[in-house]
């Protein structure tokens, strides 16, 4: 850290212009400061004085009075003694301490003043956010319509999330969608091939919904507002995963050699056959006596509701993140291969882990089904799994037409795993508000990823300072992994005591 070494000569130069009053211990500057304006009577001192310290009962509305009250002495004292002349850098400090950005700051960290991005009408847009042209110049800027549409994805999957921990032994009544256009049509299930001994369950009897076979995973939704089906320019059926929760999913998890889809070839140990990993396979496509199988499920009733709206514009999306954006995966392959009159599908996942080889890529590729990831540098689990894996596609064509050593080591390994699709990448070292060694919890945490790109301009540009979404979620998620800065403000925001804003740091990327 760097040391501010004050200009003595300074200091004794602007001394004389301070007199010491006999009746009080106050310095007193011959030119009064406007932070205390001669107006001022000490009545009205008293007055402010007992506001400041009077107890707050968490009224949004009088701590917004106080924090602007405060807002202003500061301001003023700082532009009275002119810190940033007499030591330019602390011009941030300045800077970050005004009104504006205090009170974006205290916006963002409401709880109760989420503030929305305008909506735009797609109807004539909408194809090629959802990858008709493999999202070509829509990434790197990231394209506005696109940020909203991928924040919207994510909080689908949050509500598959809450859905799940208000019933994790059964099934939610009722699942709280973001957006109030959409109707929950079907609930999900996936089950597990794994067995576990039955003597886990009388350990712990509380934490039973952790070793279920089968278990609620998420959900399908369409919409039926009237007016949002003309501002995105069709009806939309949405289809969101949540991501790992039991002990048997986790375990699933674990099981990384790649199997053969059922396709109808002659020799099933063919390298070019499209392969993916057991465990996803196993959760996508087992059954059980108490529940059909997920990929019957889904595909049962896209086809009904696919038959609902005959004739009208349709689309297809889903959405997953960590182990619901590797089955997203398998689900728009199933959808495209079975659902008869299929309407377009893509895919729009959050930390999702590799799930399949080469051929499964190409596979995905050829039916027409659109993926997107978004994935954090930071976030191992979409490092995972697999040896080999190259996504540049011209080095992958390179090695196709070469036929090098790599090549036959890659289509015989049992782990030569691949990525799907196009790819938004933000960096959690992007964010002013989180650390740079966040944990690895926090890298591949879902608000995270909602709140990196909810920032996210383009790669060679900082966080944009327009972000419109709350840290209240964050802060509540991921309190350890926010600086000090932020935590240190929320826990006075939410503080029925007196406030005090003395350790606010110079600067949100110190």
């Amino acid at each position: 850290m760097q040391t501010l070494t004050p200009n003595v000569e300074l200091f004794h130069a602007k001394r004389r212009h301070f007199t010491c009053s006999t009746q009080t211990s106050t310095f007193i500057p011959t030119k009064p400061l406007s932070v205390f304006p001669a107006t001022k009577n000490n009545r009205e001192h008293l007055r402010n004085l007992e506001n400041v310290l009077k107890t707050s009962s968490n009224s949004i509305e009088n701590f917004n009075n106080k924090v602007s009250s405060r807002q202003d002495k500061t301001t003023t004292l700082l532009g009275g003694l002119n810190l940033a002349r007499l030591w330019p850098q602390m011009k941030a400090a300045v800077d970050e301490m005004s009104p504006k950005n205090l009170k974006r700051l205290q916006r963002l960290l409401s709880k109760s003043s989420e503030e929305r991005s305008p909506k735009n009408k797609l109807g004539s847009k909408w194809r090629e956010l959802h990858g008709s042209n493999n999202w070509a110049g829509l990434l790197d800027p990231l394209d506005e319509d696109l940020r909203r549409e991928l924040v919207r994805y994510g909080e689908f999957v949050q509500a598959a999330y809450q859905g799940f921990h208000s019933d994790p032994e059964g099934s939610p009544r009722d699942v709280a969608l973001p957006d109030g256009s959409y109707k929950v049509t079907k609930s999900l299930y996936a089950t597990s091939s794994v067995r576990l001994p039955k003597w886990i369950d009388d350990v712990a009897p509380d934490l039973r919904w952790m070793t279920k076979q089968t278990s609620w995973v998420g959900y399908v939704a369409v919409c039926e507002d009237p007016k949002e089906i003309r501002r995105m320019g069709r009806r939309e059926i949405v289809i969101a995963l949540r991501g790992t929760a039991t002990l048997l999913e986790w375990s699933e998890n674990f099981r990384p050699n790649l199997v053969s889809m059922p396709e109808p070839k002659p020799d099933p140990s063919d390298p070019t056959r499209p392969k993916v990993e057991c465990g996803f396979n196993s959760l996508y496509t087992t059954g059980s006596q108490h529940a059909p199988s997920l990929a019957d499920s889904l595909v049962a009733e896209i086809s009904r509701l696919v038959d609902l709206y005959a004739g009208e514009e349709l689309s297809i999306s889903v959405t997953g993140h960590s182990l619901g954006a590797a089955i997203a995966l398998l689900a728009a392959d199933d959808i495209a291969e079975r659902v008869t009159h299929a309407p377009p599908v893509s895919v729009f996942s959050f930390g999702g882990p590799r799930v399949g080889n080469r051929e499964f890529a190409d596979r995905l590729d050829s039916k027409g089904v659109k993926v997107l990831r978004v994935v954090n540098s930071q976030d191992v689990v979409t490092k995972v799994p697999g040896i080999f894996a190259d996504n540049d596609k011209n080095k992958q064509g390179q090695n196709r037409n070469n036929g090098g050593i790599r090549e036959m080591v890659e289509r015989n390994n049992p782990w030569a795993y691949s990525h799907v699709g196009a790819e938004l990448r933000v960096d959690m070292k992007m964010s002013p508000y989180l650390k740079p060694n966040a944990d690895v919890a926090c890298c591949h945490d879902l608000e995270a990823y909602l709140h990196l790109v909810d920032g996210f301009l383009a790669s060679n540009c900082p966080f944009r300072t327009n972000a419109k979404r709350s840290l209240r979620k964050l802060l509540d998620e991921q309190r350890s992994n926010v600086k000090v800065l932020y935590t240190g403000k929320s826990l006075r925001r939410n503080r029925s005591s007196v406030l005090d804003y003395g350790d606010v740091l110079p600067s949100p990327s110190s």
